[in-house]
């Protein structure tokens, strides 16, 4: 195999708990991640240079090594001692700034396919490991289902079944205004209320497994996110339309990460047309460059090649 395609995509927090700021200056967190079926698309042909290249179509994309897809191909191939090179080709598709994982997610997509390409000498723990090096929201994306995330996002567990069964498959409503928010700057503002910004560690547990032992409990009452108090006090386009429709289709509405992706499951009982009356009210209350798109939950192991 010389070149290979695959599906690179992005994440929704269902459930973000910030409960402390740790000695090395990350986070801790307790999360409910789920990977979606939208995302980028990354191509990579192996090349015998021992060079790599990455091209985008996305011009504001940088594509020097400052690109999470060039840092994970030379750090992979550090690891594994593998002589090869490859031509990498980005195709965009999800916005930056947006809470949604999109460089984390091509770095991880990065480590897969290379590691595909080289005969796979690292195992899922190797890989995890540099995963982890690369960026906090990284590891995740070795998964195709809802995960628990603990620590500053390393520590990774599967969601047991009594939690996947009211997730498998359930569409939702992705959507962000034309500006995004810096995650550095939302965790120091969380920082700077603590103790008060913070959620006491027993409490977000508490909170996460009594939805996980109740099957009576929607997704929808899973919807939590402690940095929603931040984003939404500076953002307060956030915060005026989630209320507004909350208000108007009595939607639970959600924020991804830091924002500025906003989210809400689409009702089962949901007619064709309320998405379109949905994505006019957005695209109404945020101007004509807001990124809208229904897909769903990826609850399941799936292949992710192209």
């Amino acid at each position: 195999m010389t070149a290979l395609t695959l599906t690179s995509p992005a994440k929704i927090n269902l459930f973000l708990a910030v409960v402390g700021r740790r000695a090395d200056g990350f986070h801790d967190l307790v999360s409910v991640v789920s990977p979606v079926a939208f995302g980028d698309t990354l191509t990579v042909e192996s090349t015998a240079s021992g060079d790599f290249t990455l091209e985008c179509d996305d011009a504001s994309l940088v594509v020097d090594e400052r690109n999470l897809v060039l840092r994970a191909a030379r750090a992979f191939r550090e690891a594994a001692g593998w002589p090869g090179g490859g031509r990498f080709r980005l195709t965009k598709r999800i916005p930056q700034g947006a809470g949604l994982g999109g460089g984390s997610s091509n770095a991880t997509t990065t480590l897969m396919a290379l590691n595909t390409l080289a005969g796979r000498p690292l195992g899922m723990d190797a890989l995890a490991v540099l995963a982890a090096r690369l960026g906090s929201d990284c590891p995740l994306f070795l998964h195709s289902a809802p995960l628990i995330l603990r620590g500053r996002g390393e520590r990774i567990e599967l969601l047991p079944e009594t939690g996947v069964a009211r997730l498998r498959n359930r569409r939702v409503w992705l959507f962000k205004p034309a500006f995004g928010i810096d995650t550095p700057w939302a965790f120091r503002r969380l920082a700077a209320l603590a103790p008060g910004g913070y959620l006491v560690p027993a409490k977000a547990e508490e909170r996460l497994a009594e939805w996980i032992a109740r099957p009576d409990r929607p997704a929808e009452k899973l919807l939590f996110n402690t940095l929603e108090s931040v984003s939404f006090e500076k953002y307060i386009a956030l915060p005026v339309l989630v209320n507004q429709l909350r208000e108007m289709f009595d939607l639970v509405v959600g924020m991804s990460g830091s924002g500025s992706t906003c989210f809400a499951f689409v009702p089962d009982s949901a007619s064709a047309n309320l998405g379109r009356e949905i994505r006019d009210v957005v695209m109404d209350a945020w101007g004509p460059e807001t990124f809208f798109v229904e897909t769903s939950l990826a609850s399941d192991p799936v292949s992710r090649i192209v």
